[in-house]
């Protein structure tokens, strides 16, 4: 027997949380085909790959990315798979591009992912060639895809689509009955054509871009319940997932989100809500999540926590930074586009009693813990500043209100100030407990987004370490079996989707990681320059010793830590359809022929 690629001699996880072991594994026609204990025939063979001393896993899985526009035009979105990342989901937080033109793409996603509005209505307008979900599917698998993409169709796409962005986003209007019936239609057609669900959105920090409704929240937190129950029925019928992030400032709607996953004498509700996180803000609310959706689910319930199982480190540039958006001296900034004006606001006295108000105010749930002694300046024209606090820069500069201070750098040296701070997940205790925690699911890098902000790429194999560590120094709290599973398998299952195992007859979606190389390198600070945006530079992660190798259907995408040539222009990634056993795509002849 021939195979196009041997593994040999790693340590093989089968991404169910069985034990490990090491074996040699046969990879023919894109899916596993031996795994084994015995040196294989490696005759013919045109890909050999020594695993000695590495894990073997299945290609993990990013259940939360707004990779929506840049899939469009560079589908090869490679800052995934260097890290092992072989499935990525679009389509979270009510936002995609499957019906919404160029100009309300630009407006949804400008600001609420901080990625430049002119680039994405450029992405769209410039690539959509597609009027419904199946067409959609179609075209994304026409591009060079490097992994494979699973989707959720969002909730404010169909809407503004429906509606009209204007009146999808006015409190006094509703839905037609026929633009009732066109939503419903639109999600029906979506869950046939494969797609995972549907997301949804009431966090009302998040704001659109543009001219004409600027300022206003996402479309899908104007809707009713009425509208939002008659979609959501359609999930129920289906098995398929609600994704949902919830208004954080009203616990009612927080407890309706949970409770409805509930089946009782229906169907019950798939749901993963945004999110789990050791907020500083509010250090004992963690404490509650988990066991909330433990008794849902015991109840009947089928409710998950989407958790990000490493520190929530953000950077920014001056004001330019979405947690600003959550309270009213910050979003009033935010909301002035021309730099010029935003300095006369800042500037003005009176709003600067309104931001120190806001900032000191104790009362309501916020992300932002508001504490300007709680931040680091990275980079600043003036050197002195650097490596400090704002709060420090205050007293330095005869005990200046932190506030103020913030403002006046910002004044000053505008996005030339770049500054960070951590809002959550900052207890390593916490994030243990978190990490074995049946309610919560891996998720929430935001890859694709925020490109300034925050890269959380390698999240997986952060957790990884944080794990092996913990065995190295025999204090172990989850095996790394588990740690793989809770990445893996346990995500393609919930979601109904062909990735996360690695067993004979599985598609090959293989990473191949050096465990001695779980280091610090996974925490350095790196960018890059975004091609399609204009050489916009954003943050990424860079360990290019720690992941030896990655294969998508069983063509290698990187190998020895560096992208193959396949890369950016074949196909090697699918649209992975729910509930469908995906095929591998074929492997060229004399497609190995640089690999070693």
């Amino acid at each position: 027997m021939t195979y196009d690629t041997i593994i040999n001699n790693g340590r093989w996880f089968d991404g169910t949380g069985a034990p490990s072991a090491v074996r040699n594994i046969g990879i023919r026609g894109g899916h596993i085909a031996a795994i084994t204990p015995d040196d294989l025939d490696e005759t013919g063979c045109p890909q050999i790959i020594d695993a000695t001393g590495k894990w073997v896993l299945p290609g993990m899985l990013d259940i939360h990315t707004h990779y929506d526009v840049e899939v469009l035009g560079g589908p090869a979105l490679s800052e995934s798979l260097r890290h092992g990342v072989t499935t990525v989901m679009l389509g979270s937080c009510s936002l995609s591009t499957v019906h919404v033109d160029g100009v309300d793409a630009g407006d949804i996603f400008g600001r609420v992912e901080a990625i430049p509005r002119e680039h994405v209505i450029a992405a769209v307008d410039g690539h959509k060639t597609w009027t419904s979900s199946e067409e959609y599917i179609h075209a994304l698998e026409a591009r060079p895809l490097g992994p494979n993409v699973a989707a959720f169709i969002g909730h404010s796409d169909m809407r503004a689509a429906t509606m009209g962005l204007d009146r999808a986003t006015r409190k006094d209007e509703r839905p037609t009955r026929g633009e009732q019936k066109q939503m419903e239609r639109w999600l029906v057609e979506a869950l046939e054509a494969g797609f995972v669900g549907m997301s949804s959105q009431q966090l009302l920090f998040d704001k659109l871009d543009g001219d004409v409704c600027r300022s206003r929240t996402l479309p899908s937190t104007y809707a009713k319940p009425r509208e939002l129950r008659r979609l959501k029925s359609l999930l129920r019928r289906t098995g398929r997932v609600l994704q949902s992030g919830p208004d954080i400032k009203n616990p009612l709607n927080l407890a309706s989100q949970l409770a409805q996953s509930l089946g009782v004498i229906r169907n019950p509700l798939k749901t993963s809500l945004l999110s789990a996180a050791d907020v500083k803000s509010n250090p004992y609310s963690i404490h509650i999540l988990g066991p909330a959706a433990r008794l849902i689910n015991r109840l009947g319930g089928d409710f998950r926590w989407q958790h990000l199982p490493v520190p929530f480190q953000v950077y920014a540039d001056g004001i330019d930074l979405v947690v600003f958006e959550e309270f009213g001296a910050g979003a009033a900034a935010l909301h002035l586009r021309d730099e010029v004006e935003r300095n006369e606001l800042m500037r003005d006295e009176q709003y600067r009693r309104r931001f120190r108000k806001d900032y000191e105010s104790k009362f309501g749930i916020r992300v932002w813990q508001r504490d300007f002694f709680d931040t680091e300046i990275v980079d600043c024209p003036d050197a002195s500043v650097v490596g400090k606090s704002f709060g420090q820069v205050g007293n330095d500069r005869g005990g200046l209100h932190p506030v103020d201070a913030f403002l006046d750098l910002v004044l000053e040296h505008g996005k030339a100030l770049r500054w960070r701070t951590t809002i959550s997940n900052h207890r390593p205790a916490v994030l243990k407990k978190l990490a074995r925690d049946s309610g919560v699911q891996m998720g929430f890098s935001d890859a694709g987004a925020h490109l300034r902000n925050m890269a959380f790429y390698n999240m997986g194999l952060r957790l990884l370490r944080h794990v092996h560590d913990a065995q190295r120094a025999g204090r172990p709290f989850m095996t790394v079996e588990h740690a793989v599973h809770r990445l893996t398998g346990e995500l393609a299952d919930w979601y109904r989707i062909d990735a996360g195992h690695l067993r004979i007859g599985d598609r090959a979606d293989v990473v191949i990681l050096d465990p001695e190389r779980l280091d610090a390198t996974l925490e350095a600070y790196a960018e890059q320059p975004v091609e399609q945006y204009g050489g916009l530079s954003r943050m990424v992660n860079r360990n290019d010793d720690t992941v030896t190798a990655v294969l998508v259907g069983g063509r290698a995408v990187l190998t020895e830590g560096r992208l193959t040539e396949l890369v950016g222009v074949q196909r090697t990634g699918r649209f992975l359809r729910a509930a469908h056993k995906t095929p591998a795509l074929p492997i060229e002849k004399g497609e190995f022929a640089s690999v070693s």
